[in-house]
């Protein structure tokens, strides 16, 4: 159910021109992941996600 514009709570003290809108939503989230994914590709942590995830333990005997 959706609430009127006048009842967000969070964002009551803006004005209705100037308050986010789903799209802005959506660009921050996509934008977001980018930063993510480049974080991801400058560290390169492959090794530890390699280890942690691919590689079985080796069994003790």
């Amino acid at each position: 159910m959706a609430l009127p514009a006048s009842s967000s709570g969070l964002f009551r003290f803006i004005s209705p021109r100037r308050r986010p809108q789903p799209t802005d939503i959506a660009a921050a989230a996509t934008w977001g992941v980018a930063a993510g994914a480049a974080a991801i590709y400058l560290v390169q942590p492959f090794d530890w996600i390699k280890k942690t995830f691919f590689e079985k333990p080796e069994a003790e005997a």
